[in-house]
């Protein structure tokens, strides 16, 4: 929590609150905010959240009131989201963009590696014990984005005669990208899971801003330049960007579970 939220929380103010609808409970996050005129409800898909924003001088009764009234409206986001997709034997999941299923093979050697069975199924084979499928299959990605984030991005900034100070891969959920001021660039390790494309314009956009720090009309000039494949990429994160999140998710537990019928 930002020091500016925490001066408008009242000290001993819950930080959530639980909403049922229909026998389903629904954890419920709290925050308030300076500008707020009203109370309102979003769903933040990429952390499968509930989010409640109040006025600075709402009462938790009100809001309480509030998200029990639109209980039906959190049941139909919530449903409507993807289902979470665990890193666990059995699963299928996109490897730049092609779909492999996850297949433990406890007594062989080595961590995470790809195969094509007989019927032509890409496999994502994991070893090891199964208590650490979950850990390997997500190293295995990370280290898999790096290597795709920093051969793009060192190849357009190469282009453009420059140099990147740093490169990270991190699990952000509000982008998917960043450039800072000192030359380094980020990258989230779930780019992976899109088709090859999409990451080399990612790595190309926040490149770019190596030169304009900003959304300028000179940038998307550049950026043309730099990634002819621009629209297309643009086009497919803006309809199967959001999926990418539900990849290793846990289940809903923590965010809606189901209540126990009453005798």
């Amino acid at each position: 929590m930002t020091l500016r939220a925490m001066l408008y929380r009242r000290p001993s103010e819950p930080h959530a609150i639980e909403v049922v609808f229909e026998r389903s409970v629904y954890l419920v996050r709290l925050r308030r905010h300076r500008q707020a005129r009203r109370y309102t409800l979003r769903i933040q898909a990429a952390t499968r959240e509930v989010v409640l924003t109040m006025p600075p001088h709402g009462s938790i009764r009100e809001a309480r009131d509030f998200a029990e009234r639109h209980g039906g409206w959190i049941a139909a986001r919530m449903g409507r989201l993807p289902k979470p997709a665990p890193f666990a034997p059995g699963t299928v999941l996109p490897l730049r963009g092609t779909l492999h299923r996850i297949v433990h093979r406890r007594g062989v050697r080595g961590t995470v590696w790809t195969e094509t069975d007989e019927s032509g199924d890409k496999l994502l084979c994991v070893a090891g014990e199964a208590e650490h499928l979950e850990r390997r299959v997500t190293d295995f990605l990370r280290r898999e984005a790096k290597r795709d984030a920093e051969a793009a991005a060192r190849a357009y900034a190469e282009r453009l005669g420059l140099k990147i100070k740093r490169i990270t891969i991190r699990d952000q959920t509000s982008r998917w990208g960043s450039c800072s001021t000192t030359g380094a660039l980020s990258f989230s390790w779930r780019l992976v899971l899109a088709p090859r494309y999409v990451l080399d314009y990612l790595a190309a956009h926040e490149v770019a801003h190596l030169v304009e720090m900003n959304h300028s009309p000179r940038f998307w000039r550049l950026l043309d330049r730099l990634c002819p494949d621009m629209r297309r990429a643009k086009v497919w994160l803006e309809v199967h960007g959001g999926d990418l999140h539900r990849y290793g998710a846990g289940p809903d537990e923590p965010i809606a579970r189901r209540r126990p019928p009453t005798a």
